[in-house]
């Protein structure tokens, strides 16, 4: 018996080393693309190279391993690609094979079960989405309307900027002035509202409210999108039952629907004021016009699905960061 427990090390390791063996075996037989010399171990895969913040653990995989690599997260293979004329290949010449976004939680819940824009795999649905937001929403005539709005909010900017520099001993923080940009300028062409105020600025306790429920459910959604779940890699753990995370994912759908939905009526009853033609109107005023006309393909939860927004402020802030010689 006790000749067993000296047995079962010699065998676990045997069966890794096969495991091993065989999976590189089948990697160099498909002709896939080269990963790093550490194998992949059973159930993790290569999860156990990465540490946070994970864009400086992939960006030194690629400078020892090379430009595109195949990385395996669980039950997912990734692949890296940190070469500028690989990425364009990839977004150019082989678009339609990249399309698709992997189902992961945020998407089931964030994206109505993976049926919006954001979280839609490739397809005739998709394409329809992205027929709309081109023709109807992101055209060039309607960005030239939006650009007031965009003038406005840099102005606003630029003036919150230099009340700070007037103080002295001041540092200016960048990145909440970049998220207020980027949130009021997104919402305001979509909804016409503004959302995030300077604390000059004199506001009736409605607005208030509303202000600060918009900013609550984008700081949450920020969070849980970059969160990291296991289980969307390693599928097993879902098994085990709900996640704190799917919780937390499934409240904010709930509040962020409620939100949105109350957004859509007011903006419904106020429709009336754009009826001469002469009034600028916002993107859900545009989607509720062609509602009218299309009532079963313009429902309001497409509308909703629309309005998720995907800020651009974290982008800003790399670039930023990478000018000033700052790694973010």
């Amino acid at each position: 018996m006790e000749a067993l427990y000296y047995y079962i090390p010699l065998i676990s390791l045997i069966f890794l080393a096969i495991s091993i063996f065989t999976d590189y075996f089948f990697h160099k037989l498909q002709n896939l693309p080269p990963r790093p010399w550490l194998p992949p171990l059973p159930i993790i895969g290569h999860l156990y190279l990465l540490n946070k913040p994970f864009h400086r653990s992939l960006a030194k995989l690629s400078t020892k391993h090379g430009p595109v690599q195949l990385l395996q997260f669980g039950s997912r293979r990734v692949l890296v690609v940190s070469s500028p004329s690989t990425a364009e290949e990839c977004l150019t010449k082989n678009d339609i094979v990249f399309a698709n976004r992997p189902e992961l939680l945020a998407g089931k819940y964030l994206g109505y079960n993976y049926t919006s824009l954001v979280f839609a795999p490739y397809g005739d649905h998709w394409r329809n989405l992205r027929r709309i937001s081109s023709l109807e929403i992101f055209s060039s005539h309607r960005l030239t309307e939006f650009e007031p709005i965009r003038a406005d909010e840099v102005h606003h900017m630029t003036h919150k900027l230099y009340q700070s520099s007037l103080k002295l001993d001041t540092v200016v923080h960048v990145r909440p002035i970049l998220v207020d940009l980027t949130l009021n300028v997104v919402m305001r062409m979509i909804s016409g509202k503004r959302y995030y105020y300077s604390k000059d600025d004199v506001l009736i306790d409605e607005e208030k409210e509303k202000a600060h429920r918009f900013q609550e459910i984008v700081n949450e959604i920020l969070k849980l999108v970059g969160a990291t779940n296991v289980g969307d890699f390693v599928p097993m753990l879902r098994w085990l039952g709900v996640s704190k995370l799917e919780k937390r994912l499934i409240a904010l759908q709930a509040k962020r629907d409620l939100f949105m939905q109350e957004l859509l009526e007011e903006l419904k009853e106020n429709m009336e004021t754009c009826s001469n033609g002469k009034q600028r109107k916002n993107m859900i005023q545009m989607l509720l016009s062609l509602q009218k006309s299309e009532p079963e393909l313009y429902t309001d939860e497409l509308i909703r699905s629309m309005m998720l927004v995907n800020s651009t402020q974290k982008i800003l802030y790399f670039i930023l960061a990478f000018y000033t010689n700052k790694q973010p």
